[in-house]
């Protein structure tokens, strides 16, 4: 249904604004608290709001008897593990190269979902692939167009590999699992990891998660929280790869945020950028259902009801 594709649509760009904005927030945490530990205490703080989501958008039930569903713990570890290994990096690199390139390289999930999408077979419409090229083309522009490949930018590009398979197996594990279940299994997961690595490495203080409460409750509530439980939700309805699209213009609200709140230069041509990602998602969806590779998977259609 057109009016299901929009809605996720919606829902998905609503996400990319809370997590582009959610850089500058982990930049500026950097001074308070360590990387560990914040993103521990911030996805501990996203399970209870997914709980909570879980809790308020379930329906009540009707069957009698009720049916127990078991929880997917190994699909949620799973997906809670490269959860944790993207945002960790993602964090640490954040102090070793600007928030702009951080957004542009961490935005990579657009073009590496759609060649792992190819490589699996699935069929892909033209207008995803011309997408994805058109975003990633805007997302270098919004670089500043002098990239180099620092240590920062390296942990940025690993995270970005990381959340493409997580992706890619959200995209599959929806389809047999309750989204906001696996939601919640993997911010608990991946909560658990980064405080087990925070005891191990790092300076546990009540007084530094007091001074980043601000930005534990934003990267918390909403990034993890909100952010996270859209993307399970959405995911269940798009596939990975036009969810990759859209999910770019995260580079776009980090550029423009970095811009408005730490005064970080916006050039003209991270302007163009800004226009080239959005041209990206707009190509995503109006060119014609005409698809570049072949196969058989179910599971390729662009969006159910398109």
């Amino acid at each position: 249904m057109k009016t299901h594709s929009l809605r996720a649509d919606l829902l998905m760009l609503l996400a990319a604004l809370i997590w582009g904005c959610s850089f500058v927030v982990q930049r500026l945490s950097l001074a308070t608290i360590g990387p560990f530990l914040f993103t521990g205490v911030r996805f501990l703080l996203g399970a209870l709001v997914v709980a909570l989501l879980s809790h308020w958008l379930r329906p009540p039930a009707i069957q009698t008897p009720r049916v127990r569903v078991p929880l997917p713990w190994a699909a949620g570890a799973l997906l809670g593990v490269l959860v944790a290994a993207s945002i960790a990096a993602q964090q640490i690199g954040l102090g070793y190269t600007k928030v702009a390139n951080a957004g542009f390289i961490s935005s990579m999930y657009v073009v590496i979902v759609p060649v792992l999408s190819v490589l699996l077979g699935q069929r892909l419409r033209l207008g995803i692939i011309l997408g994805a090229l058109c975003a990633a083309a805007g997302l270098y522009y919004l670089s500043g167009e002098h990239l180099t490949l620092s240590y920062g930018d390296g942990l940025e590009l690993f995270g970005a590999a990381a959340i493409s398979l997580q992706m890619m197996l959200l995209g599959t594990l929806t389809h047999r699992h309750d989204p906001l279940r696996l939601a919640l299994i993997q911010n608990i997961v991946c909560a658990v990891v980064c405080l087990a690595v925070a005891c191990a490495v790092e300076t546990i203080s009540w007084a530094d998660i007091q001074r980043s409460a601000f930005a534990i409750f934003y990267c918390g509530a909403l990034s993890v929280g909100v952010g996270y439980a859209i993307q399970a939700i959405a995911q269940k309805i798009a596939v990975p790869a036009h969810v990759s699209i859209i999910f770019s213009m995260e580079g776009v609200f980090a550029a423009l945020a970095a811009w408005i709140i730490i005064g970080e230069t916006l050039t003209w041509h991270a302007i163009g950028g800004c226009a080239l990602v959005v041209l990206g998602c707009v190509l995503s969806q109006l060119l014609p259902d005409r698809r570049l590779t072949s196969g058989n998977n179910p599971a390729s259609s662009p969006i159910s009801g398109k």
